[in-house]
């Protein structure tokens, strides 16, 4: 193990050095390296992973990856979700959650995916990008805060017969200097147990089953449910189509089957009624165990956690590898000021205080879902399923699950919700908000009040000052659909700031207030 006094500072190999290369390591890497900073990924694995583990992201999440460019190189493979129902053990459909095809995204609601997929182009995005290296094979022995950097040690790995990744014993070390880490390597991260950070438990520990198919015929040809939870007390379980051609059958285990490895002809017999040999091959056969755990720091000086290293959760709202991405975007933009002395390192403080809180809602939202579907007690089940019932029958559609807004940090009045994207026109193009205003720090204003902005000072700032109207034309978009002026007036603003990582810093009736604000943080 190297000691601080090991190491020197006169020469700084990389700005952010990425321990891990999965979507939320690759996300990271790819905004880091758009935005020109010198970035490495360090993966242990001597290739991509290969097998499914995520299965679904929702339209923010679609967002980002369109910012990113990717968007229309996955789509082929994504299967749009746009229902989810809940059966009981009969078979009666006691929940029919509907999903848009376009949402306040901008892109569709919930869309499900196969990981191996959109890792393949999240890879070749950050191979395409000069300043982006990633080391495969390279497994993380020790990490070396020396001040206002830190010292990466690694070592060669390769896989054995069970696909697990070794060290090789005659394997050299190799160092990387970064000014800045971020421990993206899952659940087990050897980030977060080389700076010995604890774990919050918030009480949620189930084994599970996870099945995945690759289908020989289109799934709706089987007549396989698209998304499905059936709470039968007996055995929950939860089906649903992972992308175009894939499918995923889960089963909750009790305490004697936990960690047994079913043999493929015991798998085939626990999906039978559903599909045969003939129908699909199996790809991947695992058990879980869903959690429900924060680390308690995120951050450690100069070294950070994002994704399943920071917290894991169970998976019943389809939110865990979106909650990841999410930490990417907030970490990315701050990042991006810092290493360009925009701002202080200090902003980073405000990463764990904005995500943290969001991370905590919805992990408890999904906990409750997974408690009410994973009832064993028949009783308790009956009653379940008479609440769903009636619920169903008074409601005309279930209502949406609503996301919670970032904790305190860097925001300014009415800030910390996700904003809404629609279709705009700019007198050439159309197309969707993003696509043709670009990224990064923004200011949407009524058409109305754009005289109130100073808009050379905002753009001295590097903000794209947005105005929202019915004519294109002098700075101004038509908001063909009418979204973002819904959107405005839903607020009761005039105007609103957003961040990169597409949530609101502020807003407000007082456009030139808003936009005051705005200045004031980035001047920090």
């Amino acid at each position: 193990m190297m000691n601080e006094s090991d190491v020197s500072s006169s020469s700084v190999d990389v700005d952010v050095a990425v321990v891990g290369a999965g979507p939320v390591g690759l996300t990271l890497a790819a905004f880091l390296g758009r935005s020109g900073h010198r970035v490495v990924v360090l993966e242990r694995y001597p290739q991509l992973y290969g097998l499914p583990r995520a299965a679904s992201f929702d339209g923010e999440i679609f967002r980002l990856f369109a910012e990113l460019g990717i968007a229309e190189n996955i789509r082929p493979s994504l299967h749009v979700q746009r229902a989810y129902q809940w059966s009981n053990a009969d078979g009666e459909i006691l929940l029919d959650q509907q999903s848009r095809d376009v949402g306040d995204s901008g892109w569709p609601d919930l869309v499900m995916f196969h990981q191996p997929l959109l890792e393949k182009e999240l890879h070749a995005l950050c191979a395409s990008i000069p300043s982006i290296d990633i080391r495969l094979g390279a497994t993380v022995t020790d990490v070396v805060p020396a001040g206002d950097f830190v010292v990466l040690e690694s070592a060669d790995t390769s896989m054995d017969e069970s696909g697990a990744a070794v060290v090789s014993a005659t394997a050299g070390r190799k160092n990387v200097t970064a000014r800045f880490v971020v421990g993206c390597d899952g659940g087990n991260s050897s980030v977060r147990s080389t700076l010995g950070i604890g774990q919050d438990d918030l009480g949620f520990s189930e084994p599970w089953l996870v099945c995945d198919f690759k289908l020989r015929r289109r799934a709706e040809e089987l007549g396989l449910p698209s998304a499905l939870q059936v709470g039968d007390p007996a055995e929950p379980m939860t089906i649903f189509t992972t992308g175009a051609g894939h499918q995923r059958f889960c089963f909750m285990l009790d305490g004697t089957q936990a960690g047994h490895a079913p043999s493929e002809d015991e798998t085939w017999r626990r999906v039978r009624r559903y599909l045969r040999p003939e129908d699909a091959d199996i790809v991947r056969v695992a058990t879980y165990t869903f959690r429900s755990v924060i680390a308690q720091r995120w951050r450690d000086g100069h070294i950070l956690l994002a994704g399943d290293a920071a917290h894991q959760m169970p998976p019943f709202l389809g939110q865990g590898m979106c909650s990841g991405v999410r930490d990417a975007a907030n970490l990315a933009f701050k990042l991006n000021r810092v290493l360009s002395g925009e701002q202080s390192a200090d902003l980073l403080d405000t990463y764990q205080s904005e995500r943290e809180p969001h991370v905590r809602g919805v992990m408890k939202t999904s906990m409750t879902l997974g408690r009410q579907h994973t009832l064993r007690d028949p009783e308790l089940a009956r009653q379940r399923d008479d609440m769903l019932r009636i619920r169903r029958d008074r409601l005309a559609a279930p209502e949406r699950i609503q996301l919670p807004p970032l904790g305190p940090g860097m925001l300014g009045t009415g800030g910390g919700g996700l904003s809404t994207q629609g279709r705009v026109h700019d007198g050439t193009r159309t197309g969707l908000l993003d696509d043709l205003v670009g990224g990064g720090f923004r200011l949407l204003v009524r058409a109305e009040h754009l005289t109130e902005i100073d808009v050379a000072n905002l753009q001295t700032l590097g903000v794209t000052v947005v105005g929202i109207g019915d004519v294109p034309g002098n700075g101004v978009v038509a908001d063909l659909d009418g979204t973002i002026k819904r959107w405005l007036e839903h607020l009761g603003a005039a105007a609103v700031a957003e961040r990169p990582d597409h949530y609101v810093f502020a807003a407000g009736p007082d456009a030139a207030e808003v936009a005051r604000q705005l200045v004031t943080a980035l001047r920090r």
